[in-house]
Parts: C-alpha cells; structure tokens; sequence
C-alpha cells in the first residue's frame, strides 16, 4: 500500500475511531488510516505543491486539514522566510469557505488557482499579482484537468498523475472504499481520478446523503462516451465516487458545518425583473413556443435568480423540472409549493436556516433531487438537447448583447465565469438579468449596467436572446446587430442614461454609414467613455461624447 511509508513519516499515535465515524466508514481498512490533522501537515512540504480540493459555491469542501495547514504555518512565520515559505496551486471546481481559501491567500499560500473563486483576499492576490488566475468554463476544467492540461510544466518523471494530492469531503465511505459526497459533487470524481494521494475529511456533523448524488466516470478521448439523459431525474451512474484505495493516505474526522451565510435579500429591483421574466415566459407558452410547463430551467446565484425563483413558487407554472448548476433557498420554496417537480444540480447552496430545513424534511426532497458532476450538469450537449431554458447575472451588457460577467472597468478580476457561457451559448432561450444601474460612491445611479461596449466580453452577442432589467425586458431574438441596439436601449437602459446611449449609437451610425462600416456602429474613440469616466469623475454620467 502507497500509504504505509507515508504516515511513518509523520508522528502519529493510534486512533480510537468515535461511534459516528465507525457507522459511516464501512471500509475497516481506511479506519486504520484515522489521523489527525496537525500530524498530516509536515506531508505539505515547502514546495509547490499541485493540491484538488472538492467543493463548488461555498459547500462540500475541505475544512480541517486546510486550517491545520494554514495554522501551523501561521504559528511558525514559515512565510516570511524564502527557504520556508509554502505554496500551493490549488484546484477546485468553483468556490469553497472563505475561511480556508481566504485564509490562504491572506498568508500567500496560494501561487495558481484555477478556474473559479469567490473570496476578497483570493481576488485581491489576483489582481496584484501574487496569484495566477485563469477563467475556464465549468464544464471543460474537469476534463482539462484529467487531459493533464494543468501540469504541462511538469518534468516527464512527475507527470504520472496532474495533481499531487486531492483533499476531499466526504459524508460517508462505502464498504468498496468509495466516497459518498455532501452538499456537492463539482468536479471531485475527476480531481481523485487525477491525484496521486488522497485525504478523505469524513464529516460526521452532516448527515450521511447516500442516495442525492448521480456519479459516473470520466474517460479520455477516444473513449468517451455520450451522456444517456433525456429527463432530468435521469440516472447514468452510482451513488458514490470511485476511489483507488491504495492511494488513500488518511481519513480525518470533521464536524464543521459548510460556511454559507444568508442568500442575497431580495429587492424591488430584483422583483421587478423577475415580473418581466414570468411575463415574457407566459407569452412563449401563449405563443407556443414553450410548452405549460416550460422547459427545464437554469437560474445562477444572487438576489435577481432568488426572485425569478420564489416568483415562479407562486407562479402559473406547474410540473416545472430544474437542470441547472446550484440551487438556493426558493428552491425548497419551489419545491414545497407543488410548482417544481424535479431538480438536479452540481451543488446545494442552502443559508444555515436552509439546510436545517433540508435535513429535516429529507424524505421529501430525496427522491426529487439529483446532484450531479459539474462535467454533466454543465455539459453543453445535454443543456442544448434538453432546451434548457438559461438564466444568469453579468456586471454590464453593452447595445449589441456582448456580456461582460467576469472583469470589472474590462481589468479587475471578481470571481470568474464560472458556468454561465455553458448554458448561455447552448441553451434554447438564453437570458441575462441585471438591475440597468449600480450605485458608486458618489451617485445612486453612477454605474450603468447598459453601456455602448462592454469593457470585457465573457458572453458574446451570438449567444444572448434576452437580456432584462428591471426597467424592461428586450427580446433580441433574430434582430441584426442594429435592431438589437434600439431595443435594449428603449427597453433596458435607466432613464439616466437612456439618452447618452441613443446619442452615442445616433452618432456612431452616422459616423460609419459614411465610410461603409454600418454593420454594428462604433465610435472607437468613445466606446469606453462611460467606464474612463467613471474613472476620472466616479460616475458613467459624460457630459457629451465630443
């Protein structure tokens, strides 16, 4: 067994497994690898070290080995010091609990992060520099990884597997030795199937979800195979994740609870375009285009999905299914209400008071629910045959439909694009909500979330057939570049801004007509005239465009 001269290395005394461990591990041999997490640390040595960790959105991720890590070189100043300090590339399907990657940033523990995150300390090291950052669609980083696309700087001898360890949570261990996961699945089965060693956290406090998640195994071209769903309730896999149990090197037992907080609060805002969404989509099915119970839907994160959510709780819609990647609190809004009929996702988001509810009522949500590989919940084939109905949240839409979701004034990292693009560019109605303006510090109003270019274009105009405010809804559907413009300026733009736009579109058109370029009208010099503004003056509000 590979594990063997690994743990004599550490200093570590024989374990008494507790009464909660034994009933979830039903594999003896991996109770004989129970350690403490401070002795597995000196395993984390002061070099740079490839690390997976499970987890997607915040839930399902390591948590007692990363502090321990992060504690002793805390403890010790082993960061202020060259020849000591430690660094990790660090691997994970999306987001996981800002106080471990937080945590790991603010010590400099982190040199490349790959694909999506969400903390202030990890964005921060981003955008100064200290951390490499990459964006990649949710559902190409799992097979980008196995394809071994994340250790090309490898010398040939350590190129046997990408990663050199994985870290994953677990709610239980089945007798085969595989891995039962909490709140997400993301890309965990390809992060073990990619590391050489492995450390399971058995978290105890959870309760034990065998049965919620739909697991099934990655192959590498030419061996791939197609991915047999037609309905979301569906089963292609098992109920577990398979694990080589050789390269097992310890389990710990966890208590701690996923770190999630409150969802995003609705507003007026949000409600208000979650009112223009239910309309637009009682008008498909009047039209019928849409069937009575639409299509299954997809809805991101945030405030504006949880209204488009509860909306639909207390909707016209019923038998609605759901495929999508995280599901929020309204979701069990939706669920209790009757509407929604089926669920699946890669993730679980629930805030504190939604999981206890969760756990509660769990013989009522199990069998209308299915967490899934972020590989598959993403996967572009499955969302386009499926017609998937796409709904997600960008920072600004310029008049021509490109989607700016990633890179604040078209430079400052946020969070990244997590899987938006995946439904967005496959889906059969493809939509993009914001509230048309953000405050900035000096006016209620100075962001406009309508601009003529957008800074950055992480969705582009091909891809876009709705986009929503809480002003108006734009149906851009089949409308030339030009067409496209006037509607989402009449019918997206804040009143604050709805003249600028008109004039800087009026004079572009102008502008290029003249010289044979009328297609899609730009003034390049003042394309970005809102966003430089809002640079030197705090606010998108030009006083004129020459």
């Amino acid at each position: 067994m590979h594990y063997t001269p690994i743990l004599r290395n550490a200093s570590r005394t024989s374990l008494t497994p507790s009464a909660a461990l034994l009933e979830r591990v039903k594999r003896p041999a991996y109770l004989a690898r129970l350690a403490r997490p401070e002795d597995l640390v000196p395993l984390f040595k002061a070099e740079l070290m490839t690390i997976g960790w499970s987890g997607f959105t915040g839930v399902g991720y390591p948590k007692t080995l990363p502090t321990a890590i992060a504690d002793d070189i805390e403890s010790r100043n082993l960061q202020a010091d060259p020849s000591t300090k430690k660094k990790f590339n660090l691997f994970v399907g999306a987001s996981v609990g800002p106080e471990v990657e937080d945590r790991w940033a603010a010590l400099d523990m982190i040199a490349r992060r790959y694909p999506h995150q969400v903390g202030k300390e990890v964005a921060k090291g981003i955008n100064a520099g200290r951390i490499e950052f990459a964006d990649k669609h949710l559902s190409m980083f799992p097979q980008d990884l196995t394809y071994g696309y994340y250790n090309l700087h490898k010398r040939h001898g350590e190129r046997s597997k990408p990663l050199d360890w994985a870290i994953v949570e677990a709610t239980a261990i089945n007798s085969e030795g595989h891995i039962v996961p909490g709140a997400s699945v993301g890309a965990t089965p390809e992060i073990l199937q990619s590391a050489a060693k492995i450390i399971i956290e058995v978290n105890t406090r959870i309760p034990n979800l065998e049965g919620l998640h739909d697991i099934n195994q990655s192959f590498l071209p030419p061996h791939r195979q197609p991915y047999l769903i037609t309905h979301p309730s569906d089963r292609i896999g098992s109920t577990a994740i398979p694990v080589d149990p050789d390269r097992v090197v310890a389990i710990i037992e966890t208590h701690k609870p996923d770190n999630t907080g409150s969802n995003a609060p609705e507003n007026d805002e949000s409600r208000a375009i979650a009112r223009h969404l239910i309309n637009f989509l009682e008008r498909e099915v009047g039209e019928g285009r849409l069937p009575k119970s639409l299509l299954p839907l997809q809805s991101g994160i945030g405030n504006v999905a949880n209204s488009i959510i509860g909306g639909l709780a207390e909707g016209p819609f019923d038998n609605v299914q759901v495929w999508t990647e995280v599901l929020q609190d309204t979701f069990l809004r939706f669920f209790d209400s009757g509407k929604l009929d089926f669920a699946t996702a890669t993730s679980i988001k629930f805030s504190p008071d939604g999981f206890d509810h969760f756990y509660k009522n769990w013989t009522n949500y199990k069998d209308r629910l299915l967490l899934r590989s972020q590989q598959v919940a993403n996967s572009p084939e499955i969302i386009r045959r499926m017609g998937i109905i796409a709904m997600n949240t960008p920072l600004e839409v310029d008049i021509y439909g490109h989607a700016n979701s990633t890179n604040a004034l078209g430079s400052r990292m946020l969070n990244g694009l997590g899987g938006s693009a995946d439904f967005l560019r496959n889906a059969k109605i493809s939509i993009m909500h914001t509230p048309s303006t953000r405050p900035s510090k000096n006016d209620p109003t100075g962001i406009s979330c309508i601009v003529p270019f957008a800074s950055h274009v992480d969705q582009t105009e091909h891809d876009l057939d709705v986009v929503v405010t809480e002003q108006g809804l734009a149906d851009v559907r089949g409308l030339s570049p030009r067409e496209r413009a006037k509607v989402i300026i009449e019918k997206c733009a804040h009143p604050d801004y709805k003249d600028l736009l008109r004039e800087y579109y009026d004079c572009a058109l102008h502008e290029c007509m003249k010289r044979g370029a009328g297609h899609e009208p730009h003034m390049l010099r003042n394309a970005f005239k809102f966003h430089t503004n809002f640079l030197e003056h705090g606010h998108m509000k030009v006083k004129s465009w020459d």
